[in-house]
């Protein structure tokens, strides 16, 4: 079953449970997914490599308003963001926590001959590529400077 059509018998599923915060994230999830096939100019379906982009984007997206909403003490705001959050999550596949994250990054460094901080960008390339939905582009960044940064790997 593709994406869009798990998202479409959740919003089903969502609609007879009255549920409509979930219901407003599933709608923003179908709504990403339609625009991605109409720009393409076809309704042949988008890849599942570009669902994943997506929905990273949409809970990048989330997760930084929540932030900002938290500043600003606006509680209410960020409540609705973690809560779309929440739903787009768990169409993602599952984050690696940090010492995973280590170990599949010190992998890719060895792979491709890092020796240093210089090295930076041949590495974020090839994790960017691997990790995507597994990670977050912060949580990776940060890992891959400290591990460059400590020649000891």
């Amino acid at each position: 079953m593709s994406l869009k059509q798990r998202i479409e018998a959740d919003i089903k599923q969502a609609m007879l449970a009255k549920d409509r915060s979930r219901l407003q994230a599933l709608r923003s999830i179908k709504s990403l997914i339609l625009l991605a096939e109409t720009e393409k100019g076809g309704t042949d379906g988008i890849s599942e490599d570009t669902e994943l982009k997506l929905l990273t984007k949409a809970a990048k997206q989330r997760r930084e308003s929540a932030e900002i909403y938290a500043k600003q003490q606006r509680a209410d705001l960020e409540q609705v963001e973690l809560a779309e959050l929440a739903v787009i999550e768990e169409y993602l596949p599952g984050q690696l926590d940090e010492g995973d994250l280590r170990v599949r990054l010190l992998e890719i460094i060895q792979r491709v001959g890092a020796s240093g901080p210089s090295d930076l960008g041949k590495v974020m390339g090839v994790a960017s590529r691997e990790l995507a939905g597994q990670a977050d582009g912060r949580a990776i960044s940060k890992a891959v400077g400290d591990l460059l940064n400590n020649t000891d790997f």
